[in-house]
């Protein structure tokens, strides 16, 4: 069966994307810390760290619509704690788009078009024939709540640290539950992918379309 891992690691923006995501908020919670808990200089920090962190990648050949997003949450999470005067409001941002991840992956495993796949299909040049392979539909369900269960883990970890303001733990465990969460996802995503499908499937490349689908 061939090994995917590798591929939703790129896709996802890689060990390096995900590194890079986490650079702002620890710039943050360093520039507030060593400006006397200025949220101004923080934010000024998060910015600047994210907008060289976007040079780079866009010079080592990132997408740059990809680039510009990136950026562009950084600016209005920094935006969100200028305008509340709360430093920990900057991690806002992130707890709902991870709450809002949660859901929609959820939602794609009850209405059968499991992200995974989706995911998996255009990294593999399959597209959506796996939806017409049982085994992989069931598989990719199964595979999809680890990804799930990753949005969760951070949705409860970011809420209940910006609840009680630690602002500097907020920007560590940003940088912690990035690209090592991540990783643990992929892996377990994979686990089960394997344990799902049959020992005589073929793989994620090869799904096997019904004769009757086909027509």
């Amino acid at each position: 069966m061939t090994d995917t891992r590798e591929s939703l690691a790129q896709l996802l923006g890689g060990r390096g994307g995900a590194l890079d995501a986490s650079l702002p908020p620890l710039a943050f919670a360093l520039g507030w810390v060593l400006a006397g808990r200025s949220i101004a200089v923080g934010a000024l920090a998060a910015v600047v760290c994210g907008v060289v962190i976007g040079v780079v990648r866009v010079v080592r050949g990132d997408r740059p619509r990809a680039v510009v997003v990136s950026v562009a949450l950084v600016v209005v999470a920094a935006y969100v704690a200028l305008q509340t005067g709360r430093a920990e409001d900057f991690f806002l941002l992130q707890v709902f788009l991870n709450a809002a991840s949660a859901l929609v992956w959820a939602a794609s495993i009850v209405v059968r078009w499991p992200l995974l796949g989706v995911v998996v299909g255009f990294v593999t040049g399959q597209r959506f024939r796996w939806r017409r392979d049982p085994d992989l539909m069931r598989a990719y369900r199964a595979a999809s709540w680890p990804w799930v269960g990753q949005y969760v883990v951070r949705v409860v970890v970011f809420g209940a640290l910006w609840l009680t303001g630690q602002v500097v733990v907020l920007g560590v465990m940003r940088a912690v539950l990035t690209w090592p969460l991540q990783a643990v996802c992929i892996a377990v995503s994979w686990w089960v992918l394997r344990r799902a499908l049959p020992a005589d499937h073929p793989g994620l490349r090869h799904p096997r379309v019904e004769e009757s689908a086909r027509g």
